[in-house]
Protein backbone atom coordinates (compact mmCIF):
# COMPACT_ATOMS: atom_id res chain seq x y z
CA UNK A 1 0.00 0.00 0.00
CA UNK A 2 1.48 3.51 -1.04
CA UNK A 3 1.13 6.53 1.13
CA UNK A 4 -1.38 8.20 -0.78
CA UNK A 5 -3.90 5.05 -1.20
CA UNK A 6 -7.13 5.28 0.53
CA UNK A 7 -9.00 1.84 2.32
CA UNK A 8 -12.30 1.03 2.83
CA UNK A 9 -14.15 -1.73 5.09
CA UNK A 10 -16.88 -3.36 3.71
CA UNK A 11 -20.05 -3.40 5.67
CA UNK A 12 -22.51 -5.85 3.97
CA UNK A 13 -22.43 -8.14 0.68
CA UNK A 14 -22.89 -6.69 -2.25
CA UNK A 15 -20.69 -6.04 -6.02
CA UNK A 16 -17.80 -3.94 -6.66
CA UNK A 17 -19.41 -1.32 -9.05
CA UNK A 18 -22.00 -0.24 -6.80
CA UNK A 19 -20.28 -0.76 -3.79
CA UNK A 20 -17.70 2.23 -5.96
CA UNK A 21 -21.11 4.29 -6.67
CA UNK A 22 -22.59 4.46 -3.12
CA UNK A 23 -20.84 5.59 0.33
CA UNK A 24 -18.76 6.27 1.38
CA UNK A 25 -17.17 7.29 -1.64
CA UNK A 26 -20.19 8.36 -3.74
CA UNK A 27 -18.00 8.17 -7.36
CA UNK A 28 -19.76 8.69 -10.94
CA UNK A 29 -20.42 5.82 -12.73
CA UNK A 30 -17.14 7.02 -15.09
CA UNK A 31 -14.86 7.47 -12.15
CA UNK A 32 -15.69 3.96 -11.25
CA UNK A 33 -14.73 2.84 -14.36
CA UNK A 34 -11.75 4.61 -14.50
CA UNK A 35 -10.82 2.86 -11.77
CA UNK A 36 -11.43 -0.36 -12.58
CA UNK A 37 -9.91 0.46 -16.12
CA UNK A 38 -6.55 1.13 -14.76
CA UNK A 39 -6.56 -1.33 -12.22
CA UNK A 40 -6.67 1.48 -9.29
CA UNK A 41 -9.01 -0.68 -7.00
CA UNK A 42 -7.78 -3.67 -5.01
CA UNK A 43 -9.83 -5.96 -2.92
CA UNK A 44 -8.11 -7.73 -0.19
CA UNK A 45 -4.99 -7.36 -2.25
CA UNK A 46 -6.73 -8.70 -5.39
CA UNK A 47 -5.37 -6.64 -7.73
CA UNK A 48 -7.76 -8.44 -11.08
CA UNK A 49 -10.69 -7.44 -10.01
CA UNK A 50 -14.42 -6.52 -12.46
CA UNK A 51 -17.30 -4.32 -11.50
CA UNK A 52 -18.85 -7.56 -10.92
CA UNK A 53 -16.79 -9.03 -8.04
CA UNK A 54 -18.29 -10.13 -5.01
CA UNK A 55 -17.51 -8.19 -1.98
CA UNK A 56 -18.35 -9.59 1.45
CA UNK A 57 -18.94 -7.75 4.68
CA UNK A 58 -15.61 -6.89 6.57
CA UNK A 59 -13.61 -7.14 2.92
CA UNK A 60 -10.90 -4.41 2.51
CA UNK A 61 -11.27 -2.40 -0.56
CA UNK A 62 -8.01 -0.27 -1.45
CA UNK A 63 -8.28 2.81 -3.24
CA UNK A 64 -5.18 4.01 -5.39
CA UNK A 65 -4.25 7.69 -5.37
CA UNK A 66 -1.73 7.36 -7.58
CA UNK A 67 -2.98 8.72 -11.41
CA UNK A 68 -2.01 5.93 -14.38
CA UNK A 69 0.52 6.37 -16.25
CA UNK A 70 -0.38 8.11 -18.92
CA UNK A 71 -0.84 7.33 -22.49
CA UNK A 72 1.12 9.78 -25.09
CA UNK A 73 -1.79 11.72 -26.82
CA UNK A 74 -1.72 11.78 -30.24
CA UNK A 75 -0.80 15.05 -30.97
CA UNK A 76 2.42 15.24 -32.04
CA UNK A 77 0.99 14.80 -35.66
CA UNK A 78 -1.45 17.56 -34.74
CA UNK A 79 -4.31 15.81 -34.04
CA UNK A 80 -5.88 17.17 -30.77
CA UNK A 81 -8.99 15.27 -28.65
CA UNK A 82 -11.17 17.97 -27.62
CA UNK A 83 -13.84 15.49 -26.17
CA UNK A 84 -13.50 11.89 -25.11
CA UNK A 85 -16.44 9.49 -23.12
CA UNK A 86 -17.16 6.31 -23.69
CA UNK A 87 -19.46 6.49 -26.33
CA UNK A 88 -17.83 9.28 -28.90
CA UNK A 89 -14.66 11.31 -29.24
CA UNK A 90 -14.30 14.80 -31.35
CA UNK A 91 -10.81 15.98 -32.49
CA UNK A 92 -9.26 18.43 -33.93
CA UNK A 93 -7.61 17.51 -37.49
CA UNK A 94 -4.91 19.18 -39.01
CA UNK A 95 -4.79 20.16 -42.60
CA UNK A 96 -2.89 17.67 -44.73
CA UNK A 97 -4.17 14.32 -42.98
CA UNK A 98 -6.41 12.14 -44.23
CA UNK A 99 -9.74 11.53 -42.40
CA UNK A 100 -9.65 7.50 -43.37
CA UNK A 101 -7.25 5.03 -45.16
CA UNK A 102 -7.34 4.97 -49.12
CA UNK A 103 -5.85 2.72 -51.36
CA UNK A 104 -2.52 4.63 -50.92
CA UNK A 105 -2.73 5.58 -47.60
CA UNK A 106 -3.42 3.75 -44.30
CA UNK A 107 -1.18 4.67 -41.28
CA UNK A 108 -1.16 8.27 -41.40
CA UNK A 109 -5.29 8.85 -41.12
CA UNK A 110 -7.21 10.64 -38.02
CA UNK A 111 -9.00 7.32 -37.79
CA UNK A 112 -5.92 5.11 -37.47
CA UNK A 113 -3.84 7.36 -34.84
CA UNK A 114 -7.19 7.77 -32.77
CA UNK A 115 -7.84 3.86 -33.22
CA UNK A 116 -4.15 3.00 -32.29
CA UNK A 117 -4.06 6.03 -29.25
CA UNK A 118 -7.40 4.56 -27.93
CA UNK A 119 -6.32 0.97 -27.54
CA UNK A 120 -3.34 1.47 -25.91
CA UNK A 121 -5.68 3.25 -23.52
CA UNK A 122 -8.15 0.85 -23.08
CA UNK A 123 -4.83 -1.77 -23.38
CA UNK A 124 -7.33 -3.70 -25.64
CA UNK A 125 -6.33 -4.65 -29.26
CA UNK A 126 -10.47 -4.53 -29.96
CA UNK A 127 -11.12 -1.53 -32.03
CA UNK A 128 -11.87 1.66 -30.27
CA UNK A 129 -13.04 4.32 -33.28
CA UNK A 130 -15.54 4.58 -35.73
CA UNK A 131 -15.48 6.81 -38.25
CA UNK A 132 -19.43 9.15 -38.34
CA UNK A 133 -18.24 11.54 -41.27
CA UNK A 134 -15.17 12.90 -43.11
CA UNK A 135 -13.06 16.12 -43.39
CA UNK A 136 -11.48 16.81 -46.51
CA UNK A 137 -7.70 15.79 -46.29
CA UNK A 138 -6.18 19.72 -46.64
CA UNK A 139 -9.67 20.67 -44.21
CA UNK A 140 -8.78 20.82 -40.51
CA UNK A 141 -11.08 21.56 -37.50
CA UNK A 142 -13.79 19.14 -35.64
CA UNK A 143 -14.55 15.46 -36.15
CA UNK A 144 -16.54 13.39 -34.41
CA UNK A 145 -16.07 9.97 -34.20
CA UNK A 146 -18.00 7.19 -32.20
CA UNK A 147 -16.32 4.35 -29.62
CA UNK A 148 -18.80 1.51 -30.97
CA UNK A 149 -21.09 0.74 -33.62
CA UNK A 150 -24.26 0.94 -32.23
CA UNK A 151 -22.90 3.98 -31.60
CA UNK A 152 -21.57 4.91 -34.80
CA UNK A 153 -24.96 3.80 -36.24
CA UNK A 154 -27.36 6.17 -34.09
CA UNK A 155 -24.58 9.20 -34.61
CA UNK A 156 -25.28 8.71 -38.53
CA UNK A 157 -28.79 8.03 -38.37
CA UNK A 158 -29.46 11.84 -36.26
CA UNK A 159 -26.67 13.38 -38.94
CA UNK A 160 -29.69 15.70 -40.16
CA UNK A 161 -29.86 16.94 -37.25
CA UNK A 162 -26.04 17.75 -36.14
CA UNK A 163 -25.68 21.68 -36.86
CA UNK A 164 -21.87 21.51 -38.71
CA UNK A 165 -20.44 25.23 -39.16
CA UNK A 166 -17.52 25.74 -41.06
CA UNK A 167 -14.97 28.84 -42.11
CA UNK A 168 -14.00 29.69 -45.77
CA UNK A 169 -11.57 32.11 -46.45
CA UNK A 170 -12.63 32.67 -50.61
CA UNK A 171 -11.02 35.10 -53.33
CA UNK A 172 -13.47 37.84 -54.62
CA UNK A 173 -16.61 38.87 -52.12
CA UNK A 174 -20.31 37.85 -52.40
CA UNK A 175 -23.14 39.77 -53.95
CA UNK A 176 -24.78 39.52 -50.97
CA UNK A 177 -23.51 39.35 -47.05
CA UNK A 178 -25.48 36.37 -46.39
CA UNK A 179 -27.53 33.79 -48.66
CA UNK A 180 -28.30 30.12 -49.18
CA UNK A 181 -26.49 27.88 -51.87
CA UNK A 182 -28.77 25.30 -53.49
CA UNK A 183 -26.92 23.13 -56.10
CA UNK A 184 -27.57 19.76 -57.74
CA UNK A 185 -23.72 17.80 -57.42
CA UNK A 186 -22.51 15.34 -59.51
CA UNK A 187 -19.05 13.26 -59.32
CA UNK A 188 -16.94 12.38 -62.08
CA UNK A 189 -14.79 9.45 -62.85
CA UNK A 190 -12.16 12.23 -62.42
CA UNK A 191 -13.32 12.66 -58.74
CA UNK A 192 -13.96 16.38 -59.30
CA UNK A 193 -17.56 17.67 -58.65
CA UNK A 194 -20.02 19.44 -60.74
CA UNK A 195 -23.29 21.43 -60.40
CA UNK A 196 -25.35 20.10 -62.94
CA UNK A 197 -29.09 21.20 -64.05
CA UNK A 198 -30.95 17.83 -63.38
CA UNK A 199 -30.30 14.70 -61.54
CA UNK A 200 -27.38 14.40 -59.19
CA UNK A 201 -27.97 15.06 -55.16
CA UNK A 202 -29.04 17.91 -53.59
CA UNK A 203 -26.37 20.09 -51.47
CA UNK A 204 -27.55 23.23 -49.48
CA UNK A 205 -25.68 25.64 -47.47
CA UNK A 206 -26.13 28.83 -45.85
CA UNK A 207 -23.29 31.45 -45.96
CA UNK A 208 -22.57 34.63 -44.32
CA UNK A 209 -19.82 37.20 -44.70
CA UNK A 210 -18.22 37.87 -41.24
CA UNK A 211 -15.21 39.77 -42.91
CA UNK A 212 -13.26 41.40 -46.05
CA UNK A 213 -9.58 42.61 -46.72
CA UNK A 214 -7.84 42.99 -49.36
CA UNK A 215 -10.27 41.38 -52.30
CA UNK A 216 -10.79 38.19 -49.79
CA UNK A 217 -13.73 37.46 -47.28
CA UNK A 218 -14.46 34.99 -44.54
CA UNK A 219 -17.35 33.60 -44.66
CA UNK A 220 -19.24 31.46 -42.11
CA UNK A 221 -21.24 28.64 -43.76
CA UNK A 222 -23.45 25.77 -42.35
CA UNK A 223 -24.66 22.72 -44.11
CA UNK A 224 -28.05 21.39 -44.26
CA UNK A 225 -26.36 18.20 -46.49
CA UNK A 226 -23.04 16.93 -47.00
CA UNK A 227 -21.97 16.35 -50.26
CA UNK A 228 -18.36 15.44 -51.33
CA UNK A 229 -16.64 18.73 -51.76
CA UNK A 230 -19.93 21.08 -51.08
CA UNK A 231 -18.51 23.82 -49.63
CA UNK A 232 -15.84 23.80 -52.62
CA UNK A 233 -18.12 23.36 -55.51
CA UNK A 234 -20.72 25.75 -54.28
CA UNK A 235 -18.43 28.94 -53.41
CA UNK A 236 -16.59 28.67 -57.18
CA UNK A 237 -19.98 28.39 -58.20
CA UNK A 238 -20.64 31.59 -56.34
CA UNK A 239 -17.53 33.01 -58.00
CA UNK A 240 -15.93 32.94 -54.78
CA UNK A 241 -13.25 29.94 -54.80
CA UNK A 242 -11.83 28.52 -51.22
CA UNK A 243 -8.27 30.19 -51.42
CA UNK A 244 -5.78 27.63 -52.37
CA UNK A 245 -8.67 25.65 -54.03
CA UNK A 246 -6.57 24.58 -57.33
CA UNK A 247 -8.80 22.38 -58.09
CA UNK A 248 -11.88 24.16 -57.98
CA UNK A 249 -10.40 27.33 -59.56
CA UNK A 250 -8.89 29.37 -56.98
CA UNK A 251 -5.89 31.42 -58.18
CA UNK A 252 -3.74 32.28 -54.90
CA UNK A 253 -2.66 29.89 -52.12
CA UNK A 254 -0.97 32.57 -49.77
CA UNK A 255 -1.33 30.53 -46.66
CA UNK A 256 -0.06 26.90 -48.50
CA UNK A 257 -3.31 24.82 -47.96
CA UNK A 258 -7.25 25.04 -48.26
CA UNK A 259 -8.72 27.72 -46.34
CA UNK A 260 -11.30 25.85 -45.01
CA UNK A 261 -12.40 25.04 -41.40
CA UNK A 262 -14.50 22.70 -40.02
CA UNK A 263 -15.45 24.98 -36.47
CA UNK A 264 -18.88 23.93 -34.82
CA UNK A 265 -20.30 21.03 -33.93
CA UNK A 266 -23.33 20.38 -32.38
CA UNK A 267 -25.76 17.90 -31.43
CA UNK A 268 -27.75 15.34 -29.15
CA UNK A 269 -25.32 13.27 -27.05
CA UNK A 270 -26.31 9.51 -28.46
CA UNK A 271 -26.64 8.30 -24.55
CA UNK A 272 -27.86 11.00 -22.62
CA UNK A 273 -29.10 13.36 -24.83
CA UNK A 274 -27.47 15.91 -23.05
CA UNK A 275 -26.53 19.40 -25.16
CA UNK A 276 -23.09 19.14 -27.08
CA UNK A 277 -21.34 22.23 -28.44
CA UNK A 278 -17.69 22.25 -29.54
CA UNK A 279 -15.62 24.80 -31.31
CA UNK A 280 -12.67 25.30 -32.91
CA UNK A 281 -11.12 28.92 -33.77
CA UNK A 282 -9.80 29.66 -37.34
CA UNK A 283 -5.71 28.43 -37.34
CA UNK A 284 -3.67 31.59 -37.08
CA UNK A 285 -2.57 30.98 -40.97
CA UNK A 286 -6.11 31.26 -42.34
CA UNK A 287 -6.95 34.04 -39.68
CA UNK A 288 -4.53 36.30 -41.37
CA UNK A 289 -5.41 36.67 -44.48
CA UNK A 290 -8.64 38.38 -43.71
CA UNK A 291 -6.90 40.38 -39.94
CA UNK A 292 -7.25 43.65 -39.85
CA UNK A 293 -3.80 45.37 -39.97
Amino acid sequence: MKPDDRQFQVTSRCELLPWLLGPPLVLSRKQAKDLLRYRSVHVQNRAIVRHDTPLEAGDVVTIAQRKPASVAAPDHLGLKIVHLDDALVVIDKPAGLLSMGSDREKEKTAHRILNDYLKALTKSRQQQAFIVHRLDRETSGLMLFARSLSIQAALQANWKRVTKKYLAVVEGLPSTSEGTLTDRLVETKSMLVHRVDQGGEIAITHFRVTAARDGLALLELTLDTGRKHQIRVQLAGLGCPVVGDRKYGARTDPARRLALHSCELRFGHPVSGAPMEFRSALPGRLKKLVAKN
